[in-house]
């Protein structure tokens, strides 16, 4: 049996109901119901970022589930980006660029603001949300730099369900000597399938898991991975670089009483995939056009049925059926282990009640190929100024503002906007925009 060691550590001190003389402010008095579990580095309860006891322990368990390396972060798969990419950076010398698939969660530019890394962007497929990039378009990529790219950088899968050639990929990055960066934020559980296709087991040299997405993990739990045990001081000094000095325990006793649970999660899976299976095909026999292959994501491509995603998740919404995503043309639907068979069941009948309609014709928001006019560190932090969408054409794009989800930018900050573009700013929600001044 894996042993819980930061959840065995939180429930006793809490039986114990010690008088609190230290940080939080709350003393374990209930106003959520949870404060009793919450603590901070005490004496006993270890350091995040300098494990030694019930944390080292706990990061042990994960690191043998998960076959590698693997650390724990209660900032999400956010902190462990910006970590792998500055392990890689640092490494390489800060020398090189970092070939980077597009569809890029914005924490990996924020990375780049913050490290001051020079990107050049992989650009593949049509959807902003997806950029499936091949083994061969990263090897000429390769070629034709002139120094050696730091990294390779991935997100596999995407928003939509995609899942990128890792395997190929990897062998590609191995030929050269370039190390493959995958964010596999929503992928944790596929290290469990009857057949793994997590990315680290498929040749990946850092990747990190948003365990809360997929796996029964409260928000905020993640893992990095890396593939050498001696890595781990300077994985955790990384980590530090950008994370908070106080990391949530209860983050961590999730984390910590997943572990029992992963064990069991091949078996769970087995038995909870086919009702997964059962619904896409269900749907597809309805003539619904899905998208992706991640076995527990669905994807609909709402448009050639005549409906928006959003006008979809309206109508599910009073049915008390909640999507995780959608847009103009997708809506997304994410299932676990947790999700009770019927209710699959249930949004397979509400899907199929949708009368169609007329396909939409008029163009759903696609990805745009902007111009790099500088870094996004100078775009960011630079002088600004705030001005209407519709005036912006011709100037540089200096924020992150985009939402999460999919906290997948459009236009990057430190690029020209277009007049093509501003339609889809709008349609994003958009009426002003932050430019370089």
């Amino acid at each position: 049996m894996i042993s819980t060691p930061i959840w065995d550590f939180a429930r006793d001190y809490a039986e114990r109901n010690p008088a609190r003389f230290h940080m939080p402010g709350h003393k374990g008095k209930a106003f959520l119901g949870c404060e009793d579990r919450d603590l901070t580095e005490i004496e006993g309860a270890d350091d995040l970022y300098h494990p030694a006891g019930i944390i080292a322990e706990s990061e042990a368990n994960a690191s043998k589930l998960f076959g590698w390396p693997t650390v724990y972060s209660t900032e999400g798969s956010s902190l462990c980006v910006r970590a792998m990419l500055a392990l890689a950076y640092t490494a390489a010398g800060r020398k090189g660029r970092v070939l980077a698939g597009r569809n890029a969660h914005k924490t990996f530019l924020s990375a780049a603001i913050l490290l001051d890394f020079p990107i050049r962007w992989l650009w593949a497929g049509e959807d902003y949300l997806s950029c499936p990039v091949t083994p061969e378009q990263v090897e000429r990529a390769i070629l034709e730099e002139r120094e050696k790219p730091f990294a390779v950088y991935l997100t596999s899968p995407d928003y939509l369900g995609n899942i990128a050639d890792i395997r190929g990929i990897s062998r590609v990055c191995g030929k050269y000597g370039v190390r493959l960066l995958v964010d596999n934020a929503h992928g944790a559980y596929l290290k469990f399938l009857p057949e793994s296709r997590h990315p680290m087991d498929l040749g990946a040299d850092l990747c990190c898991d948003s365990a809360h997405k997929t796996l029964p993990v409260l928000t905020g739990g993640a893992y990095l991975h890396f593939r050498e045990e001696g890595m781990r001081g300077k994985v955790k000094d990384a980590m530090a670089l950008f994370g908070s000095t106080s990391p949530s325990y209860l983050i961590m006793q999730s984390l910590d009483r997943a572990n029992p649970d992963l064990e069991g999660l091949p078996q769970r899976l087995r038995t909870f995939a086919p009702w997964v299976s059962v619904l896409k095909g269900r749907l597809l026999e309805r003539g619904l056009i899905l998208g992706g292959e991640e076995p527990l994501k669905l994807t609909w491509m709402t448009r050639p049925w005549g409906y928006t995603g959003t006008e979809i998740a309206e109508i599910l919404e009073k049915k008390n059926l909640i999507c995780e995503f959608r847009d103009e043309g997708h809506i997304v639907f994410m299932f676990t282990p947790e999700n009770d068979p019927w209710t699959l069941t249930k949004l397979g009948q509400a899907l199929c009640e949708i009368p169609r309609r007329e396909a939409l014709t008029d163009e759903a928001r696609q990805r745009v190929e902007p111009k790099a006019v500088c870094s996004p560190r100078q775009a960011a932090l630079g002088a600004r100024e705030r001005i209407p969408v519709e005036e912006s054409a011709g100037r540089v794009l200096a924020t992150l503002s985009v939402s999460c989800p999919p906290a997948v930018p459009i236009i990057m900050c430190g690029e020209e906007i277009e007049e093509a573009m501003i339609p889809l700013l709008r349609a994003l929600g958009w009426q002003f925009v932050e430019v370089v001044k």
